[in-house]
């Protein structure tokens, strides 16, 4: 049957009236009694009858009211976006690809967070040895986090905020017997943090500015080595302000602000546009957005980031809600969190 038809059947059904009908429909009175005529052909009853100045339902049309009603709800449940979602009843695992530094901050916010509205939803992680690669369009990963860069042109982003690089190093280390300067800065022994071993990045470009130089005297391929290593010797590493205070408190561990001028890193989210409106997508992303800006071991009413999240891949500024494919925006060999 049309679907028209049973909308034109509704509005007769609830209103008892031809002409009310018709103005629901937004059609005329004749055209409304022809279409009356049409559903009682194929209906096999008269549906409505004459009853004084009045028209009343027969028992089918009674039978039928609720039942035509509640079908033309749920097809419009089927065609409007999110329409019925319940995270309740959601049972999906999504994929994330974040440094070890993220995921250590977040992932146990994250969980929190969906595992109370969502319990049959599950999380992988996995490290960044995809990047760069088509893993979003592939559909190996549903959210890639953190500095965003070499994507595929049609992924659409989501800028989140932006966090300034720190350095750490054990608590009794020297360079905190005084003032930290570049001099004094580039003369410690560093840990590089490199999944590809590469030794230099805007650190050194900053230093060299300044006629100065550090030495790189150990390449890791995590933050999280990084820190453990700084732990236990006088290396000197960096990691972002105001990220795991309680872990690196724990760990004997200090920060300190690197004395040059460095750009804060921006923070993002990039995935598919195939997912951009799923509403159990959106979901998550909203709890990952969320953790982030929230992430584990925070004082209260504090945030690591400067920026909370606009949906661009643009600028912090930026008219939030929009999306668009973004740019390149990751320096090459930057320190943190690739």
């Amino acid at each position: 049957m049309d679907l028209n038809l049973l909308r034109a059947l509704d509005a007769l059904l609830q209103e008892n009236s031809v002409t009310r009908a018709a103005e629901r429909l937004g059609t005329s009175p004749a055209a409304a009694s022809r279409t009356l005529a049409r559903l009682r052909r194929a209906v096999g009853d008269p549906l409505l009858v004459r009853a004084g100045q009045g028209m009343v339902p027969t028992p089918r049309a009674l039978e039928l009211r609720d039942e035509v009603s509640a079908l033309l709800r749920g097809c419009d449940n089927v065609l409007r976006p999110g329409a019925g979602f319940d995270a309740v009843h959601l049972q999906r695992t999504f994929t994330v690809q974040a440094t070890d530094l993220l995921l250590t901050g977040l992932a146990g916010t994250l969980t929190d967070r969906i595992h109370a509205e969502a319990p049959h939803v599950d999380v992988v992680f996995l490290p960044e040895a995809i990047e760069g690669g088509p893993a979003l369009r592939q559909g190996l990963v549903d959210v890639e986090l953190g500095v965003l860069g070499h994507l595929d042109p049609e992924i659409r982003t989501q800028h989140l905020t932006e966090m300034a690089l720190v350095g750490i190093a054990r608590s009794g280390h020297s360079l905190f017997d005084g003032r930290i300067t570049a001099r004094r800065f580039a003369a410690a022994d560093h840990i590089g943090i490199s999944r590809l071993g590469k030794r230099l990045g805007p650190i050194d470009s900053a230093l060299a500015e300044r006629g100065l130089r550090r030495r790189i005297a150990v390449v890791v391929p995590s933050h999280t080595s990084a820190m453990m290593l700084a732990r236990t010797t006088d290396f000197v590493a960096l990691t972002l302000a105001g990220w795991l205070p309680g872990t690196i408190s724990a760990l004997g561990l200090r920060t300190f602000p690197v004395p040059l001028d460095l750009a804060p890193l921006e923070l993002g989210m990039a995935w598919h546009p195939r997912n951009s409106t799923d509403p159990g997508h959106r979901w998550f992303r909203d709890h990952l957005a969320a953790a982030v800006l929230a992430p584990s071991g925070t004082e209260p009413g504090t945030q690591p980031g400067t920026q909370p999240g606009t949906e661009s891949g643009t600028n912090p500024g930026t008219n939030p809600g929009t999306e668009s494919a973004p740019r390149d925006s990751r320096p090459p060999s930057h320190p943190a969190p690739r």
